[in-house]
């Protein structure tokens, strides 16, 4: 600035005394640089010398550090490599010249320098033009608006940012990459340390963080001690604490670091995922902050045992003929009864069995505190009661588990992993029970999947010994100590194990007793579980403290008497019952067979789920059936529990005639946003639900939110219900990190403010708290289903699936609901069990009304809806869907449905919106400058220079031997039998010079020297791959496309083919009368021809190149005879193929480099056909014969692979060796098959094959051979690119492993006399080495044009002779058709010079155009390959602008249906593409040419004809 450069010493005193104090509060960091820049001006305004200094302002100070910047941009890198990496050592321009206003002076440049940002890896995002071509610190903007939003953040000391990079801190990191775009990266003349400035933190948008004055290391001599004081310009000594500090972080930076692994790869969700705009009428919660609700005080009752095993020493005494337990056989009818006296001796005496008479006397196997597993059968409740109490009494840490009854069981091995973290290494067991347990054949117990190895012992009194009289069990005042472990499954499936303390289970019996009002000798019929939650409670806790009778019904009774529960009631006036929503319902199902049962002895009706929102019309219409056999209102008390916090609320039954609770019919949509709307106005979109009554007497219960920290919710805000009490779990039992976030939790108001101290239980329930502190649950933590920000419960999808009229198609009680992530959100999957005698069209009838159900009644879309067969889903052990083992076998695809709907199109809402093309309105010499600019070169190579073609005979004549595996040819013999065929085409009238002749053989010497009588006839050979005898219908109609299009004169053939083509059989498929003349050459009369034709110049066409290309188009180019004779010296050239050397060729000798390299070089033929029969044939003849060059095709490749890669042992024993093979080329007119040729080489490489043998080739039909791998350049390069920035035409080299990355060969080394050149090809100009673009040939071998029937050679006339639109208008070059790119690599080639390396990626004509960005099938199908096991080969296009993807079956039909959703899920997560339809059909229904290469289009109108039989095919509408 101006006022920069006034002479303080010619101020008045006071100013200048102003400006010291300005100073140290600046150096102290007492005032910011813009308030000291505005103070500053403010003292200096009435001074003479700024009068004329205008005021500061960004014009200026952009101005000033332009000034600067423009020494060091003659510094500035061309290239284009990553400036974060550039040296951090300051320019020689800013050497101080004055001292009295260096420090000022310095400071000011050290300011208005570029700063450095916090930048992420740049790899990971697409740069945008503007980025590549703008210098980034040229710009007049000022500093402020320079930097990133990323910076933007609270302010931070000097300090403290210096400390933090010192000591290696992620900013410290960040700035040590990243320095000013306009610094040099060449190497500078040494400077002495003190000249080096560091750059300085990265500020705040709209607020700087600047270094105090005395941040600036001065010039220092030689003598000058750098920790002696430093001066500000007017004299005013600072500490030079922070200079030092500054100096130590400027040595760090000297080396630029490697940033560490997780800034490599980061997430690019926000660059392609569409954000949705906030809807502004979202409902939002407007009450107030919750309160606390305090349950009712626990009362204190004079004869409550101090502990549960004293209430059963108490009962078992006084009570001991009292009955504690009746257990019900299959029928339904008691099986025995346990009574309090027979329950206490046998708890005793197994507890004395456990700690006394396992093991040796010296050393027992259990000991108090040891965990032990309970395994028995739901039906044996007797046992089970007195294998628990006899754990209490020996103060063993009992685990119920279920009894496991294969390897196979849902979740078997998650229950191990329970069984691994409580230590668990006995197994308590009935001996009935260990009977049943799967075995080995030796009769051990079967070691389940995931257990840990565990010694079994039976429990059968007969098996125990009675203790002596002077022993009797230890029962101590209940504390904290571990009573028992109680299993929970979370929403992944994992099983836990939660512990709850002797006080709390004795705690929570006691307010079960005063919340449920039990009475001694009471009856209870428990219809649960009685090994966990309610069953557990209520039927073996709490029962043994009131002495009250329990009748236990296990689940097997209840399917096959489900009125077996109703009738207990009856029989035994019991006044509680524990049932869920199930029996209820299969209870009203079978209530016709209960006329005379009464229900009026029912003093609570306990459902245990009736926190699910469905259990109201269950307990409704059980209430409307049965309260005519005595059932009350008041009696149905719907409760709350979880594991962890036990039970959370129960409903108090009511007095008769009182009112009922009010229920809450509340708006589904509310729900969704987490906030409580009454429902009104749309019935069909209301949830009602039921209280489940008050909060636990002794609890203290609150509502927060379920994600982030446990802020209190709102009294209109759904949140988790947090419990405090005595009466809970205490710990996930082995797992401290977990148990932390559920059992220590304490709720904070919404300041952040914790509530209080102590810590509260998460419940995993979902709710609210209503009016009269009623409880109010609406869903569960597991079943919660989080889709695009809005929450929708699990049990409130299955409720509405179940109103659609399930009976006829789908079992009620098997329904699952689940969600998976696909493309960054969570997708909603339904899964069901079909009935068999569902027809398919009731099924998708009802699959249909399901998604139009809940779409209209959730507003949500369903991912997925699959219908299993009966009986398949896996279950839990008491018969419910097993959730978490669904979803995994979804993901697996091994779910096997047997019918599936994906609907992606309506729920996949986050997708990026389509790319808009922009017209092209920049100028080719815009975009060139621009590249110029960019520091880019324009993408072109060249291979190395032919030299002069020598003059040969146009004719080419064959050397040497050709060699074959079932005969040879002399040169001698080839020119006699190719002068017998051309005699025998002279002597034919109607056949001229210049005429087409068909040449119909297999592969061999028949076929060489028909080409050869062909041109010394002065006819031009079209070759044509012969019919398949056995496939005359498919191959043969292509032989007469070609004969009829190429306008052939005559058919050489052999005297087989010649009896095929006239055959009935090939009648029935093409008219065999308008043949044109069939010479068969087999028994030819010795004749020479008169004379042998030479072509009056070089450019006369040789032969005809016809193939039908990958998009199903039959082409013909025209070779002529100098393109062939360039063609053979370059390939001679690039592999140094001298005449004493052989080469093996395994390709189709009828197009492409296959048939020419059959006629360049003296080679051992081998028929890729003959594989099928021999596999070895190929690699047996490269060693036999020491080849050092063979060339094969893809399909001769994977053959190997597949069928040799597990023979490599037996190949050795043969004694193959490959160690021989100098080069092994992939003759191919695609992109490289990285993949293939990598398991190749690994696979043989112990047979001697090098990992550097194998390259690729590339032609294609304007040139037939453009690269090919020689011996004389570097090894072929693989890049990794970002696919995303492919899709845009732009190529940006990826780190290996970087998300979105594809793997990219190099297609082999140009050909010498090769030009290629990267075009756009629409405008036709050059393009960038960082674009994606059409590959251009300039070539001596290039074809002459197309051969067509109709005349229309103009059309595609520029595909051969075509020019730039700009940049070198004079150049012919041919059009490949395919798109690529040249990237410089670091590598160099014979001449010396950096290697130019040719990458291909695909054909132009197969690329998809999809939501405005390209794709290639290959990258598509690459992904559906990998998706499941049984997709063998696979393609894609598009319909009526949907994606078609085919995929063959590997495996079982059974597997059909589960590929669907994998394909879908791979291509929208890999692609970002919704695929339209997906096809599964038999292996080898994909068409694929004798290349290896898929013929798309083919498989695309056998898909539109409906010919292609498919196994299954979805329609993703």
């Amino acid at each position: 600035m101006a006022e920069r450069g006034v002479d303080v010493s010619a101020l008045p005193q006071e100013v200048r005394e102003q400006l010291a104090e300005l100073d140290l509060e600046l150096s102290e960091g007492d005032i910011t640089q813009k308030g000291y820049e505005k103070k500053r001006a403010k003292v200096l305004s009435p001074g003479p010398s700024s009068a004329s200094a205008p005021e500061p302002g960004p014009s200026n100070s952009s101005s000033s550090s332009s000034r600067h910047r423009r020494t060091r941009r003659p510094h500035r890198s061309s290239g284009t490599r990553d400036e974060r990496y550039r040296s951090a050592k300051i320019s020689q321009p800013f050497i101080l010249k004055k001292k009295t206003f260096c420090l000022f002076d310095f400071h000011f440049k050290f300011e208005k320098m570029a700063l450095p940002m916090p930048t992420k890896r740049r790899s990971t995002y697409v740069q945008s033009p503007i980025d590549n071509c703008t210098p980034p610190d040229s710009s007049s903007s000022s500093d402020d608006e320079a930097v990133s939003s990323e910076s933007a953040g609270p302010q931070q000391s000097p300090d403290t940012w210096i400390n933090s990079s010192l000591h290696g801190s992620s900013t410290s990191s960040s700035a040590s990459s990243t320095l000013s775009h306009g610094e040099s990266r060449h190497t500078q003349a040494p400077q002495p340390q003190s000249q080096q400035v560091p750059p300085p933190p990265a500020p705040a948008r709209g607020s700087r963080v600047d270094l105090p004055s005395n941040a600036v290391v001065r010039g220092m001599s030689r003598g000058q001690s750098r920790s002696s004081m430093m001066e500000t310009a007017d004299g005013v000594p600072v500490s030079s604490r922070v200079s030092t500090k500054i100096q130590q972080l400027l040595n760090t930076l000297k080396r630029p670091k490697r940033p560490p692994l997780s800034e490599f790869f980061m997430d690019d969700q926000e660059e392609i995922v569409e954000v949705p705009q906030a809807d502004p009428n979202t409902p939002k919660p407007e009450g107030r902050q919750i309160i606390p609700v305090k349950g009712e005080p626990l009362g204190v009752v004079s004869n409550w045992p101090p502990a549960l095993q004293a209430a059963l020493a108490r009962w078992g005494a006084t009570q001991g003929k009292s009955p504690a337990l009746t257990a019900l056989d299959i029928t339904g009818k008691p099986l025995y009864t346990l009574t309090y006296g027979k329950l206490w001796s046998r708890s005793v005496k197994l507890a004395y069995t456990l700690l006394n008479k396992l093991g040796t006397k010296n050393e027992q196997i259990i000991k108090p505190g040891d965990r032990v597993a309970l395994v028995y059968p739901n039906s044996d409740p007797g046992m089970f009661w007195v294998a628990f109490y006899g754990c209490l009494l020996a103060e063993v840490i009992p685990v119920p588990i279920e009894v496991p009854l294969s390897r196979k069981d849902a979740g078997s091995s998650q229950v191990g992993f329970l069984l691994g973290s409580c230590g668990v290494g006995l197994a308590l067991t009935s001996e009935i029970c260990l009977k049943g347990l799967p075995k080995t054949p030796t009769g051990e117990i079967l070691q389940f999947k995931g257990w840990p190895r565990l010694k079994w012992v039976v429990t059968d009194s007969k098996y125990l010994t009675k203790p002596s009289k002077d022993w009797q069990p230890h029962i101590p005042t209940a504390n904290t100590d571990t009573a028992y472990i109680e299993y929970k499954a979370s929403k992944e499936g994992t099983v836990m194990g939660v512990a709850v303390s002797k006080v709390a289970m004795l705690t929570h019996c006691q307010a079960l007793t005063q919340a449920c009002n039990y009475c001694e000798g009471e009856t209870l019929v428990n219809v649960l579980d009685f090994k966990k939650d309610m069953g557990l409670w209520h039927g073996v806790l709490t029962s043994i403290m009131n002495r009250i009778h329990t009748i236990s019904v296990p689940y097997a009774v209840m399917k096959a008497c489900p009125q077996s529960w109703v009738q207990r009631v009856h029989i035994h006036k019991a006044r509680v019952a524990l049932v869920k929503c199930r029996d209820l319902h299969w209870a009203m199902m079978a209530h016709r067979e209960q006329r005379d049962t009464s229900l009026a002895s029912l003093h609570m009706l306990i459902v245990a789920d009736g926190a699910n929102p469905w259990s109201v019309s269950s307990c409704d219409a059980f209430l409307n059936v049965f309260q005519a056999h005595g059932l009350k209102p008041e009696v149905i008390c719907p409760c709350a529990t979880s594991p962890e916090a036990m039970t959370v609320a129960i409903r108090r039954p009511g007095v008769a005639g009182a009112p009922l609770p009010a229920r809450a019919v509340l708006s589904m949509t509310g729900l969704s946003h987490g906030v409580i709307r009454v429902n009104t106005e749309d019935k069909n979109s209301a949830l009602t639900v039921q209280d489940v009554g008050h909060v636990m007497p002794g609890a203290l219960m609150c509502i927060v939110k379920p994600d982030g920290p446990p802020m209190l919710c709102k009294t209109d805000e759904i949140g988790e219900i947090v419990v405090n009490s005595r009466a809970g779990g205490t710990m996930y039992y082995g797992l401290s990190g977990v148990t932390k976030n559920t059992f220590e939790v304490i709720p904070v108001n919404a300041s952040g403010t914790p509530i209080g101290e102590i810590p509260f239980v998460r419940s995993g329930l979902l709710g609210f708290v209503g009016p009269g502190s009623l409880i109010f649950v609406v869903g569960k933590n597991e079943g919660l289903l989080m889709v695009s920000g809005r929450r929708h419960n699990a049990d409130d999808l299955v409720a509405t699936a179940l109103a659609v009229e399930p009976v006829k198609t789908v079992y009620r009680g098997r329904i699952a609901v689940f969600s998976v992530t696909v493309f960054y959100d969570e997708r909603i999957v339904i899964v069901a069990e079909q009935r068999p005698d569902a027809s398919e069209e009731d099924s998708f009838q009802w699959m249909s009304r399901v998604l139009q159900a809940i779409d209209s009644i959730h507003q949500v879309g369903l991912y997925c809806l699959a219908l299993v067969p009966a009986n398949t889903l896996p279950k839990t052990p008491l018969g419910g869907i097993h959730i978490s083992d669904t979803k995994q076998l979804f993901l697996e695809g091994a779910l096997h449905p047997c019918n599936i709907l994906m609907c992606p199109h309506t729920c996949v809402t986050n997708m990026p919106k389509p790319r808009q093309k922009q017209p092209v309105g920049v100028g080719p010499a815009s975009i060139m400058v621009g590249n110029l600019v960019a520091g880019k070169r324009i993408a072109q190579a060249a291979g190395r220079d032919l030299g002069l073609i020598e003059d040969q005979d146009l004719v080419r004549k064959v050397n040497s031997d050709l060699h074959l595996a079932v005969c040879t040819a002399t040169c001698v013999q080839l020119h006699k039998r190719a002068e017998k065929i051309a005699a025998a085409l002279m002597e034919r009238s109607g056949i001229n010079i210049g005429e087409n002749v068909v040449l119909l053989y297999p592969p061999g010497i028949d076929l060489i020297a028909a080409f050869y009588g062909c041109l010394y006839a002065g006819c031009i050979p079209v070759t044509v791959r012969p019919p398949h005898p056995q496939n005359l219908s498919a191959t043969l109609p292509t032989v007469r496309m070609i004969i009829d299009v190429s306008k052939a004169a005559c058919i050489l053939t052999t005297q087989v083919l010649t009896k095929i083509l006239r055959s009935k059989e090939a009648a029935t498929t093409v008219n065999i009368k308008t043949w044109p003349i069939i010479i068969d050459t087999d028994d030819l009369p010795r004749k020479r021809p008169p004379t042998i034709y030479k072509p009056p110049n070089a450019e006369m066409i040789a032969y005809m190149d016809f193939s039908v290309s990958t998009t199903g188009m039959l082409t013909g180019v025209k070779v002529s005879h100098a393109a062939v004779s360039v063609l053979c010296r370059s390939i001679k050239l690039q592999c140094e193929l001298y005449s004493s050397r052989q080469i093996a060729i395994c390709l189709d000798p009828y197009c492409g480099l296959g048939f020419n390299g059959y006629e360049c070089h003296q080679s051992i033929l081998i028929p890729p056909m003959e594989l099928e029969i021999s596999l070895t044939l190929w690699l047996g003849t490269l060693s036999q014969y020491r080849i050092r060059d063979t060339f094969c095709s893809y399909s001769v490749m994977e053959l190997c692979t597949k069928g040799l890669g597990g023979q490599t042992d037996i190949l050795k024993a043969r004694g193959v060796n490959l160690s021989c093979v100098r080069s092994c080329v992939v003759v191919a007119e695609e992109r490289p098959r990285l993949a293939l040729t990598h398991s190749f080489s690994k696979l043989f490489k112990d047979i001697g094959l090098s990992m550097r043998a194998v390259s690729t080739a590339f032609g294609s039909r304007v040139n037939l051979a453009i690269c090919l791998q020689g011996t004389t350049g570097p090894d072929p390069s693989t890049v990794y690119v970002d696919m995303k920035s492919l899709r845009h035409d732009r190529v940006r080299l990826v780190e290996r492993g970087a998300p979105q990355s594809l793997p990219l060969m190099e297609s082999g080394t140009i050909l010498p006399g090769v030009r290629v050149i990267i075009v756009n090809p629409e405008t036709r100009g050059p393009l960038g080495d960082s674009h994606l673009g059409e590959i251009w040939v300039n070539s001596p071998h290039n074809a002459t044009e197309y051969y067509t029937i109709y005349g229309e050679e103009n059309l595609q006339a520029d595909h051969f002779n075509t020019k730039l639109s700009f940049g070198d208008p004079q150049t012919l070059w041919a059009r490949t058709g395919y798109l690529g790119f040249v990237k410089r690599t670091e590598l160099t080639d014979s001449s010396g010079d950096r290697h130019d390396a040719l990458f291909v990626v695909g054909s132009l004509d197969e690329t998809l155009e999809l939501r405005g960005l390209r794709y290639h099938p290959i990258d598509i199908e690459t992904s559906v390959s990998r998706a499941h096991r049984s997709i063998g080969e696979s393609a894609v296009f598009t319909w009526t602008n949907l994606l078609v993807v085919v995929a063959e079956l590997c495996g079982s039909e059974q597997d059909a249906l589960d590929l669907v959703p994998l394909v879908t899920n791979v291509v929208l997560e890999e692609h970002h593409l919704i695929v339209g339809v997906v096809v599964i059909v038999d292996p080898g229904v994909i068409p694929i040419n004798s290349r290896g290469e898929k013929q798309r289009m083919h498989l695309r109108d056998s898909f539109l004809a409906d010919q292609l039989d498919p196994i299954y095919v979805a329609y993703n509408m």
